[in-house]
């Protein structure tokens, strides 16, 4: 079937040209992704792992599922068909959930996307999987799919989709959604459509033909499914939950582009339910274990009660039969999924030799499984170091045999599984395993040596710099019955060239069963040494897609980490390699000591707080906290300023600073006096001068504990905008944190006096000392004293106070306003949302008081607001209430909930569903403007006379 970009009508040739990124030539093969975890999974360890290796050797089967955000995975059948069947599996992500809600830390923007990333990739160890994502961000809730396709173009997605799935070659192409409005929104609607679409895309050459000509090659699935739809149909048709609306029962099969009437039905059901002795649960309880590690938007998850269940799936194509059926039992029905069947890509008349090879390799997995026992499972060692050999020797004569090139390419992708699936089965047989640590104190030596079984001391650092030298101990173990042949042991760089390592002494020789040795190799790095970052960024998060800093990683999580260490070891004549990235040590409270990857750092890092704001035209003095960070491993000095724009001051003018350890922080405020400020951005830039070198950015770690950090780096800069800002004098302003926000540091840059409050204090303290208390963003569902202590807020009000209640989850549908609120009359639905940040917001009254006191809003303050204009709009609420503002979505009813105050006894109560909590911290001009007015509303002189 051909294949054309019917939804731009772009040409393939034109598309190419306008998404081309440089690849790498060795993005041919599969990209291979060490998530650097110290310890494997007790699931992948032991018994329960060779069990599973054995399965993964007996099937070629391969499956990648397509989604659209972290944690909308089908988990259960990811670790169904991993672990319970043997599949190669992989999952592909469009986005890292950059404009979700984060209940767990103060990361927002694309420091939530690297807090969702790594909490992904926590899940998939459980899941047992592979995963990619794409280039395109998370911009949002997104209502519809022609609004996601526009957003993020869509040949982009579809480049990054043809590309992982020319580079993993899978069989089945999976979705948990389809494409429709029964997936909830655009964002999970894009999924779904590229999930069927790449079904064709893949496998011709003349669909990004860049990504062939860099060493890829078509792929074309034999299959395609999706998740049979959970709509709920009624008269009215499918109720479409983004919009309000209801659409026809209708699907769009774009694997051929036609329409299916009625629900599609389950062509399979996967038992995800089953229980696996082996691994003492069921496929499900495994996955969402997994699922759990992922708290950012809701804290956590559940675990259900062991009882049967299934994940079913529509069949949309097959490539396996002509009339594709009504029902099947699994996925790879109708398909050889045997170890013979890699012949099937040589041609007819010189399959047969290779087909005996292959049943050799295939007897010898049969051989292991003969053998297996789950009390010896070095009983299986002798036959997978036979068919590591045999493999290997298969590749060798691959290499040198006259077959056509797209068989030989696609019977190596195919043996290259296998032999590394040999490889990591010999390290489980035997308990192979090796754990290489910073050992910055020389944690582990004693006066003579390694001390054995001694733990890693706590508080190495966690980043080296350029022109560091540190010892690293690399720790092997031969945890089984078997002894080995320890041939060499080394350190290997991923963040280029220059390292020099010099081990202390030779370990190679024999190793016992039950033994183990340590080998201290000291590491130096290279002043060119690449730095532990994201290999992507965006201008602004106004840009719905990153651009590569490094090309060489698209479509991985994260850059490698900067270095592993590599044991290679002899048994049974198989040469066979087992690897760890290197750790450092750290204690955190709760979890204790954590070992996590080294990183690459500057060696000085800088971060300004508060990121944006405003400047008042008035030229008022503003404040600016900038801290500097030293990750030298020793003194450190040097100076610290600001670049200013013309005609500004700080005090000081300059700063000297100096440090004496690691890790050690200086924070210096400055105070800044602007000269003619005109409504018209400025950017302030603070630069560090150390050691000959000068330095604009810094990182800070993104994540919570019990969540692998990861470094998040920004240029050290504010970006202020000159604005007519007003402000009643002398505001006494208590905040309460909901789910993490920045909008307190930038209350404080316009000058507002902000005090956090603490449970105690809004449940016993004095309320009365503040002008206004703010509830942040899902305040009532993060913090469970409000819902106790919200009579005493009323009387706050009541007796002449301010309460302003941001936005609100479905916890606050509970009659904590002073008159009759309704959130949503959705069960469980946090309200309304409109986001198209940038449709029209209209001005019901103009003469209303709070618009026009101390500042005169008009529709110009509404310009420029990103991501969205707001959710959690109410849908009912009391006559007390006045709105004086209403905005809507395209083609949908009015909305006129953003804003609501009403007068209680002596003071006020204000709900307001604006998003305040991403206008703010971005500096968007017109959010200060109306928050100003809404923490002066109790000194407003139209409404206190």
């Amino acid at each position: 079937m051909s294949f054309s970009l019917f939804r731009t009508g772009i040409s393939c040739a034109l598309a190419a040209v306008l998404v081309t990124v440089p690849v790498s030539l060795s993005a041919q093969e599969p990209l291979h992704y060490d998530y650097g975890a110290a310890r494997a999974l007790p699931l992948d360890r032991g018994s329960a792992a060779v069990k599973q290796d054995i399965q993964r050797l007996q099937t070629r089967g391969s499956l990648i599922l397509i989604v659209a955000h972290p944690d909308d995975e089908d988990s259960a059948m990811l670790t169904y068909e991993s672990r319970g069947q043997g599949v190669d599996t992989s999952m592909l992500t469009l986005n890292r959930g950059e404009g979700g809600q984060n209940i767990m830390s103060n990361d927002f923007w694309d420091r939530l996307g690297e807090v969702r990333t790594q909490e992904l990739l926590a899940a998939g160890q459980y899941f047992g999987i592979h995963q990619y994502f794409t280039r395109v961000a998370d911009y949002g809730f997104s209502k519809t799919l022609e609004e996601a396709m526009q957003q993020w173009g869509h040949d982009r997605v579809l480049y990054d989709v043809v590309r992982v799935i020319r580079m993993t070659r899978p069989m089945i192409v999976t979705a948990v959604f389809v494409g429709g409005v029964s997936d909830g929104h655009g964002h999970h609607q894009t999924s779904g459509e590229m999930a069927q679409e790449v079904f064709n895309a893949a496998g011709d050459p003349k669909v990004f033909p860049d990504q062939i000509a860099a060493g890829l090659q078509p792929w074309t699935p034999l299959k395609v499914y999706a998740r049979a739809p959970f709509a709920r149909v009624s008269e009215k048709g499918i109720f479409d939950y983004a919009t309000g609306h209801y659409a026809p029962v209708q699907f769009h099969d774009y694997v051929h582009n036609t329409t299916i009437e009625g629900l599609p039905g389950a062509t399979v059901s996967v038992s995800t339910g089953t229980y696996n002795p082996l691994l003492a649960d069921s496929y499900t309880s495994i996955a969402r274990t997994g699922l759990g590690s992922q708290k950012s938007q809701n804290g956590g998850t559940a675990m259900p009660l062991p009882e049967p269940s299934n994940s079913q799936y529509h069949l949309y194509a097959s490539r396996v039969s002509a009339t594709p059926p009504a029902h099947e039992d699994s996925f790879f029905d109708g398909i050889d999924t045997s170890l013979a069947g890699i012949t099937s890509y040589a041609p007819a008349d010189q399959r047969t030799a290779w087909q005996g090879k292959l049943k050799s390799i295939a007897d010898t997995v049969q051989q292991a499984a003969a053998a297996y026992d789950a009390t010896h499972p070095e009983k299986c060692a002798p036959a997978f170091a036979k068919g590591l050999i045999a493999t290997e020797a298969l590749l060798a004569d691959l290499h040198a045999s006259s077959l056509p090139a797209d068989a030989k390419y696609n019977m190596k992708h195919e043996l290259d599984i296998k032999r590394d699936q040999f490889n990591q089965a010999l390290n489980d047989a035997l308990g192979v395993s090796v754990i290489p640590i910073v050992s910055a104190d020389g944690s582990r030596r004693g006066p003579s040596g390694p001390q054995p079984g001694a733990p890693p001391r706590e508080g190495s650092f966690q980043s080296a710099i350029p022109g560091d030298t540190f010892p690293v101990d690399v720790h092997i173990a031969d945890e089984g019955r078997e002894a080995i042949q320890v041939v060499d042991t080394k350190l290997v760089s991923h963040s280029g060239d220059g390292w020099v390592f010099k081990p202390a002494s030779s370990v190679a020789g024999a190793l016992e069963g039950g033994k183990a040795l340590d080998q201290q190799i000291t590491a130096t790095v290279p002043a060119s040494v690449e730095i532990t970052r994201p290999y992507f960024a965006r201008k602004s998060v106004e840009q719905s897609y990153y651009d590569l800093l490094d090309p060489r990683y698209l479509n991985m999580p994260t850059m490698p980490y900067p270095l592993s260490a590599e044991l290679t070891y002899k048994y049974g004549g198989a040469e066979a390699h087992v690897t760890g990235v290197v750790q450092t040590s750290h204690r955190y409270v709760g979890p204790g000591p954590t070992l996590e990857p080294l990183l690459i750092a500057p060696p000085i890092s800088l971060t300004v707080s508060p990121q944006a704001g405003v400047v008042p035209i008035g030229n008022e003095p503003l404040h600016l906290q900038v801290s500097l960070r030293s990750s030298v491993k020793g003194a450190a000095t040097g100076t610290l300023k600001l670049e200013l724009p013309e005609g500004w001051t700080s005090e000081p003018a300059t700063a000297q600073f100096s440090t004496k350890s690691y890790n050690e922080e200086r924070i210096v405020n400055f105070t800044i006096t602007p000269k003619n400020v005109q409504a018209k951005p400025y950017t302030i830039t603070a630069v560090a001068q150390s050691g000959g070198h000068e330095y604009k950015d810094g990182f800070e770690m993104a994540g919570y504990v019990g969540v692998r950090p990861y470094p998040f780096y920004r240029p050290a800069s504010y970006q202020a905008t000159g604005v007519d800002l007003k402000l009643a004098p002398s505001l006494k302003v208590g905040y309460v944190m909901g789910t993490g926000d920045d909008v307190p540091q930038s209350l404080a840059g316009m000058g507002v006096h902000v005090t956090m409050l603490s449970p105690q204090d809004v449940s016993t303290g004095d309320l009365s000392a503040y002008d206004v208390i703010v509830l942040g963003v899902r305040s009532y569902a993060a913090r469970p004293e409000l819902a106790r202590a919200n009579s005493r807020l009323l009387a706050y009000a009541n007796a002449g106070g301010t309460v302003i209640v941001q936005y609100q989850s479905h916890d606050f549908d509970h009659n904590y306003a002073p008159y009759a609120f309704t959130l949503n009359h959705i069960e469980g639905s946090d309200g309304g949302r409109v986001v198209e940040e940038n449709g029209e917001a209209s001005i019901l009254d103009a003469k209303d008081p709070v618009l026009n006191w101390p500042n005169q809003i008009t529709k110009a303050d509404f310009d420029g607001w990103i991501e969205e204009r707001g959710h959690g709009f109410p849908s009912a609420w009391g006559t007390e209430f006045i709105a004086p503002t209403e905005m809507h979505d395209d083609g949908e009813d009015p909305q006129k909930g953003g804003l609501l105050y009403a007068r209680t006894g002596k003071g006020f109560y204000i709900y307001t569903a604006y998003a305040f909590f991403r206008q703010m911290p971005e500096g968007v001009p017109g959010s200060f403007r109306i928050m100003a007015n809404l923490l002066s509303i109790g000194k407003n002189p139209q409404l206190t006379k």
